[in-house]
Order: C-alpha cells, then structure tokens, then sequence
C-alpha cells in the first residue's frame, strides 16, 4: 500500500503528484491493468518469454 507524507503547506495539487507517483513507482495502475481480464497461462508463458527475450536483447546490446 502507498502511503505519502504530506508536509503542512503542500496545496492539494501537491499531494495529489506526490501520490500519483507513489502509485507509479509501485507498479499498483499497471498490475490492475493486467489483473482486470483473465489471462490464460499459455498467455502469461508467452508474455514473460517475450520480456525475457526483449531482456536478454537490451543486455546483449549493452555489452
């Protein structure tokens, strides 16, 4: 859970950013996203092959 520590003078907007990023930081809109439709495991095999692929290829460049 995403807690943010608002400072005594921050206007709403502030806090507002604060949280937003929190939020992003911890991944918590992206995973909702993946969890509000099912995904069969043929799916999600394929998905994390594909990241693991896309990995390997950016670590590949890199060195």
């Amino acid at each position: 859970m995403s807690e943010v520590k608002i400072n005594p003078g921050d206007t709403f907007e502030i806090a507002l950013k604060k949280f937003n990023r929190k939020v992003q930081q911890a991944g918590i809109l992206a995973e909702a996203r993946r969890r509000s439709h099912y995904e069969s495991p043929q799916a999600r095999r394929k998905r994390k092959a594909a990241a693991h692929q896309r990995k390997m290829r950016r670590f590949q460049r890199a060195s």
